[in-house]
């Protein structure tokens, strides 16, 4: 049985890969969490982006450990801004998911913890086409979901989920309610960010969609205090 860290946790990990040298991510668990979000964002978005820095930090303030991943190599985030090879290879990117997935599971910060998901763009539709993580129902939630997927896959999911679109992000936004009707099996939400583009570039924007995931996460993961 695995033993929670009895004081705040933050370390770069290296999930290994069959046929490359492996992702890195940052895994952050502060003390008491109560759950592990694990950050989907596609191509071109680096883990070390201050965007997603400030989302992590109102999660660990609400006791959530986060990883925040490259899903891509170096060596393959190379060759995709010279060939966007991987840009809409979401196929690849749920696998990805799926192997950091179980490596969170086997370490010892974060074994016993509820798995959760936070994406973003391609990274979103990731995790929404990403079968069951190993434990019961997942809940995830995305950001700016723009990428198309199909209608049988979105009927397939069966986690808690939330959407999470800029009011502004018009053509997004419409994708995303046709995205709510299908998702027929899940218990799902559609939050919108009043005034927010695509990336919530907008002052206060990014910060009011990571406040309405910190809230719907501790709803499904139980009550979370505030630190």
């Amino acid at each position: 049985m695995h033993a929670r860290p009895e004081a705040s946790v933050e370390r770069v990990v290296r999930i290994a890969l069959p046929t490359d040298d492996g992702m890195l991510a940052t895994l952050r668990v502060p003390l008491g969490a109560r759950g592990l979000v694990i950050f989907a964002h596609g191509s071109g978005s680096s883990r070390l982006s201050p965007r997603k820095r400030l989302v992590a930090d109102v999660l660990d303030r609400a006791a959530l450990a986060t990883l925040v991943l490259d899903l891509l190599t170096g060596r393959e985030e190379n060759a995709d801004r010279r060939t966007s090879q991987f840009l809409f290879d979401i196929e690849l990117l749920a696998e990805r998911l799926a192997l950091a997935t179980d490596a969170a599971l086997h370490w010892r910060e974060t074994a016993t913890l509820p798995v959760t998901y936070f994406g973003a763009s391609t990274g979103a539709a990731a995790a929404l086409s990403r079968r069951r993580a190993g434990r019961a129902r997942s809940p995830r939630s995305s950001r700016g979901a723009g990428v198309p997927i199909s209608p049988a896959t979105l009927s397939r999911v069966d986690a808690p989920t939330l959407l999470i679109v800029g009011g502004a992000d018009t053509d997004v936004l419409e994708y995303n309610r046709a995205a709510l009707q299908r998702l027929r099996n899940a218990e799902a939400e559609l939050a919108v960010v009043a005034g927010a583009t695509h990336l919530s570039e907008e002052p206060g924007a990014l910060d009011e969609a990571a406040r309405v995931a910190r809230d719907w996460l501790a709803r499904h993961l139980g009550p979370i205090g505030e630190r």
